[in-house]
């Protein structure tokens, strides 16, 4: 079994960063590049064996909204996996993975959890084409396109997987039940596309509240099944903030159970924090 890294996000506001921005954990790639290293290393003191780089949010749009050059934009995806690699270097032990975040992260509007986009499978596929090309050139392990909510998305990766013959993935939705991805697609029809792809080392499901979880093991085949689902609160899109509370204890029973069912490939995402991979591991390995 594999144990994934948690909420990076999370752990950059514990070490002190803002990130109430449309930017959200790629703005501390302009500011301050250093706390990113300094995260990724406490993941993998806590048990991680991957680091995914803060490039989820990290698009050539994004940081063109921003006031950057193509040139500056290209420059800090590929930071974004210098830094993860220094982590891993200085760790002594670990991956990478090269964060692919869905069109919805751009827009910032909570898209990522419903799917409603305004570009089709085309569109798509030509939004992500530059970031997906300098992040599979960037020596990170493999590509980690996650929280995918739509079908047309889905079919674009599968897509750009395509036009990169030697990089490695996994791919991940996020869900909105126990059955469907965030725009209704049922989870099984989704992970199907990639069956047959030797590229695909994964597919699974990541920022889904937990308790969805273990029927959504159950509808991915043919492939290792990986969950890395948020800490079981809510994003409140109108407020931006999360509501509710977590316990790594039960996160990491939780995990236990995940792992049980058949998942091969366990970690957080949104609001987990190095405490929830320690209770991953614990709870998994005894410690």
């Amino acid at each position: 079994m594999v144990i994934l890294d948690g909420g990076l996000a999370t752990h950059l506001e514990a070490l002190g960063a803002d990130l109430r921005d449309d930017l959200w954990s790629a703005k501390v790639l302009v500011e301050n590049p250093s706390a990113i290293r300094q995260a990724h290393l406490d993941y993998f003191a806590a048990g991680a064996q991957v680091a995914t780089t803060a490039s989820y949010q990290a698009s050539i749009p994004a940081f063109l909204r921003r006031g950057l050059t193509v040139r500056e934009a290209e420059d800090l995806i590929r930071l974004s996996v210098r830094l993860a690699a220094e982590a891993r270097d200085a760790h002594g032990e670990g991956a990478v993975a090269a964060s692919v975040g869905p069109y919805g992260a751009y827009l910032a509007n909570g898209a990522e959890y419903t799917g409603d986009y305004d570009l089709d499978e085309d569109g798509l596929a030509g939004w992500h084409r530059d970031r997906w090309h300098i992040l599979a050139d960037s020596g990170a392990d493999f590509l980690a396109c996650e929280t995918i909510p739509s079908f047309a998305e889905a079919r674009a990766f599968k897509r750009l997987l395509g036009e990169t013959p030697g990089v490695r993935a996994w791919v991940s939705f996020s869900c909105r039940d126990g059955e469907h991805i965030s725009d209704g697609t049922p989870l099984r029809e989704a992970a199907a596309l990639f069956t047959a792809d030797p590229r695909v080392l994964a597919v699974g499901v990541n920022c889904t509240a937990p308790r969805h979880i273990p029927s959504l093991i159950g509808r991915i085949e043919g492939k290792p099944v990986m969950v890395y689902p948020n800490s079981g609160e809510t994003w409140d899109a109108e407020n931006r903030r999360w509501t509710g509370t977590a316990d790594p204890v039960e996160f990491g029973t939780a995990a236990a159970g995940w792992h049980a069912a058949g998942s091969a490939f366990i970690g957080g995402c949104c609001r987990t924090t190095p405490e929830h991979i320690r209770q991953i591991r614990e709870q998994i390995y005894g410690g």
